[in-house]
């Protein structure tokens, strides 16, 4: 059942791929930079690439990117945001033809005991596997306010600095042959921030995937307290506004 769960949140961002490609922000460079930090070589495989978020940041960096996208309605965006960069539904990639994977929002949701040997084929001797996740920063009063207000299925775990770290940590490599070729992981927070204004965050946080598998009418009703809050707060009730944020990165190299 909780398979299953997570599946359906998995597959809910199709239907929202405009919205996700307005809304969510991009990635703290320091916090790519640190991810690629020891990757033998430029080329990064961004998996799970959603509308290219990540992608545009790898890009701005210089890198030389490949995305994977199962998703059609992300994908496209994908291609219409960045037509430059190549950007498949699946990758076929030679053996250790990789520098580095990347995985931005994503790594939580893959099957790892089917992702994770085709991560170790594709990568190099060197090679880095990242996943990188922006987080509100709870530690500031109002955003530890909206994450109450919101409820688990808006703002989980894996949203906030508070709980990130303990949400993500054991999320690598379960086949203990595939973890057998990787070093201990790392973890970093970088600091981020995103432009907002009231409407465009109840826009952000309706894309995420407990918000896109509710009820239409939990939804909405979760909305409204959200609106509700950010209407009462001085800091979010006029004009833009910056949410605190930050980068967070977990990484580990490919030893053999």
């Amino acid at each position: 059942m909780k398979q299953d769960v997570r599946q359906r949140h998995a597959l809910s961002f199709g239907a929202a791929a405009g919205a996700y490609a307005e809304h969510r922000p991009d990635y703290a460079p320091a916090a790519v930079r640190w991810a690629l930090d020891s990757a033998p070589g430029p080329r990064v495989l961004d998996l799970g690439a959603g509308t290219g978020k990540l992608t545009g940041t790898l890009v701005a960096l210089g890198a030389d990117v490949l995305t994977v996208e199962p998703d059609p309605a992300m994908l496209s965006e994908l291609r219409r945001v960045l037509p430059a960069v190549r950007a498949m539904a699946g990758s076929a990639e030679p053996d250790a033809s990789i520098d580095a994977v990347l995985a931005g929002n994503a790594l939580h949701w893959f099957d790892m005991a089917i992702a994770g040997p085709e991560i170790a084929r594709v990568l190099a001797p060197g090679g880095i596997l990242a996943g990188l996740w922006n987080v509100m920063d709870d530690r500031v009063d109002w955003v530890a306010g909206l994450e109450r207000v919101s409820g688990s299925a808006a703002i989980g775990p894996r949203d906030t600095f508070s709980s990130w770290r303990a949400a993500t940590a054991g999320l690598y490599l379960p086949e203990a042959d595939v973890a057998a070729r990787f070093g201990s992981p790392e973890q970093a927070e970088f600091p981020h921030r995103q432009p907002r204004t009231a409407e465009s965050l109840v826009a952000t946080i309706a894309t995420r995937a407990g918000m896109l598998v509710m009820s239409e009418h939990e939804r909405q009703a979760t909305l409204a307290r959200i609106r509700a809050y950010l209407a009462s707060r001085p800091e979010t009730n006029s004009g833009e506004f910056v949410l605190p944020m930050l980068t967070g990165v977990l990484r580990t190299v490919r030893i053999g």
